[in-house]
């Protein structure tokens, strides 16, 4: 987990990533906990909407009840209930991406504007999908 854990380390700056590594989630997710950092992953093979893709990444870290599922509310929340550093990994970012292809870029900026913040904040995109200017953590 070089990648992940140079991220961890400070050795890569927080941001948004492509990672093609395979590990099973919950090796990543012992990983990231292990190192102190707060964990989230959002399984987008199975989400079709933007809809499905808010109520899994609120599912995931646990967002409150006041959270609206919309790109203000979520930006909320990043700065607001994700307090400590956090990875938020989200396979199968694809689907998305290609079923809102208006909406997509929209969220992505969302979390790059997330990674400049205080503390680190960190997506990994894991999976095929359409091209993107993103570095990768591989």
């Amino acid at each position: 987990m070089s990648g992940l854990a140079g991220l961890i380390a400070g050795h890569h700056p927080a941001g948004v990533y492509r990672w093609h590594a395979a590990y099973d989630v919950a090796e990543v997710r012992h990983t990231v906990e292990h190192a102190g950092w707060t964990f989230g992953h959002v399984d987008g093979w199975v989400l079709e909407t933007e809809a499905d893709f808010h109520a899994a990444l609120a599912a995931s870290f646990g967002f409150p009840d006041w959270y609206g599922g919309n790109l203000d509310a979520l930006w909320d929340c990043l700065v607001t209930v994700l307090v400590e550093p956090t990875v938020l990994l989200w396979d199968g970012w694809g689907p998305l991406a290609h079923a809102e292809p208006d909406r997509f870029p929209r969220i992505l900026r969302v979390f790059h504007d997330r990674t400049v913040e205080h503390p680190p904040f960190s997506l990994l995109l894991r999976g095929e999908g359409p091209d993107l200017e993103v570095g990768s953590l591989d």
